[in-house]
């Protein structure tokens, strides 16, 4: 989005906090678009299909969002951070709903490559990557913080580094340490006693 564009974007947002509901409504048919492109991402990680679509998914985002009375509304980073987290709850929720439906059966799977990056060569069931983010979560709220933020919000470094107050090279860290501590939490069911050194034959980032 260009500089301008964003910059728009944050007004309509600064118009929200103050109760516009024209400015809210201006900004929700400005960030649309990428608001399907977000829900697309999520969607395509899934293995089987589900209830959600991409238009299902915006709106049950949407109507969310706009329920959200006591945000102070920073940025454009700030606001697809709480789209994503939003959205990751909504997925996982309809995850869970439908493996008690199947009785543990057909489990959801989800790809961890995206524009942020590998996490892991392999494809962990849906359900378990969030359950191993938020024991993440416990250990490390900073951490877990940046990986919600680039993996289910879709963020760039500096956008992370935006939200969190973080410098764009400690969230760079953040990344690197929190892939390999969820990896090896997928893979053995147990958290590392340890802080993870980084380990680049598997887990090599994008760019």
């Amino acid at each position: 989005m260009p500089p301008t564009a964003r910059g728009e974007t944050t007004e309509l947002l600064r118009g929200w906090n103050r109760g516009e509901a024209s400015a809210r409504d201006a900004l929700m048919a400005r960030v649309y678009a990428e608001l399907r492109r977000l829900a697309a991402s999520f969607l395509n990680q899934e293995r089987s299909p589900g209830t959600l679509d991409t238009v299902g998914l915006v709106t049950e985002a949407y109507l969310k969002l706009v329920d959200q009375e006591r945000v102070d509304w920073q940025n454009r980073a700030h606001f697809f951070a709480m789209a994503g987290h939003i959205m990751r709850r909504i997925v996982v929720d309809d995850a869970r709903r439908r493996r008690a439906v199947r009785h543990g059966h057909g489990l959801e799977k989800v790809t961890l490559e995206s524009a942020a990056g590998s996490l892991s060569p392999t494809d962990p069931d849906l359900i378990a990557l969030d359950e191993a983010l938020e024991a993440l979560a416990r250990r490390s709220p900073e951490e877990a913080k940046v990986v919600e933020l680039r993996f289910f919000g879709g963020l760039a470094r500096r956008e992370i580094a935006t939200v969190t107050g973080l410098s764009t090279a400690t969230v760079a860290r953040r990344w690197r340490t929190a892939r390999i501590w969820l990896l090896h939490y997928l893979e053995t069911g147990q958290a590392l006693d340890r802080d993870p050194s980084p380990q680049p034959s598997s887990l090599a980032e994008r760019r």
